[in-house]
């Protein structure tokens, strides 16, 4: 009855966060609803004991993505009049896809369409278990291929980034540092020799 309780407890909160970020005015208040979302998912993981997720979500999320997210958007200084001035036009597609989303999240989460009639309830484990080393042990053992070429993905996908963003153009002087290497005193000094002037 107790993790009754608390389960709506977060998950009422999470809802009214994941709601708040898309109908709220400002975009730093939205942000900080994503927070207590992200605060609200962390307290659902630590009831299905991921307690290692749980404090990546809280640490990583909240601690650096956010924190960027708040970075970004008070360093833009959006214009939200301009963005919602054809916000009636499109109102009747946003509220058929809304629905549309609204039933299929419905028919996954159901009993039937989620398998939870089968499947049996999660038994506790002891005190001495280990999330991390369970989880370890599934990224590096039983799924270590698909850890290893998603890893190689978002490693093509930074450089590609990178590769983008750095495009030399005809108004930026980028430095040539192999250039600044092979120079030698013989090309970047010259000694003169000026006769000196008697005193008058």
């Amino acid at each position: 009855m107790f993790e009754q309780v608390i389960f709506y407890f977060f998950a009422g909160f999470l809802i009214l966060a994941g709601f708040m970020v898309i109908t709220v005015r400002n975009s730093v208040h939205a942000a900080l609803f994503l927070v207590l979302a992200f605060f609200s998912s962390a307290g659902l993981w630590l009831m299905l004991e991921a307690e290692f997720l749980a404090i990546a979500l809280v640490l990583v999320y909240v601690g650096a993505v956010m924190v960027l997210f708040l970075f970004v958007v008070m360093m833009l200084d959006i214009d939200a009049t301009k963005l919602r001035a054809n916000f009636r036009r499109y109102f009747p597609v946003g509220v058929l896809v809304a629905l549309a989303m609204m039933y299929s999240i419905v028919k996954v989460i159901s009993r039937e369409g989620s398998g939870l009639v089968q499947t049996p309830s999660i038994a506790p484990k002891n005190a001495d278990y280990n999330n991390t080393r369970e989880l370890g042990l599934a990224l590096y053992q039983d799924f270590i291929w698909p850890f290893e070429i998603a890893s190689v993905v978002l490693l093509v996908a930074i450089i590609a980034a990178i590769t983008l963003t750095l495009r030399t153009t005809r108004q930026t002087k980028a430095q040539k540092p192999e250039h600044q290497v092979s120079v030698s005193k013989e090309t970047r000094i010259r000694l003169v020799e000026i006769d000196s002037e008697p005193p008058a």
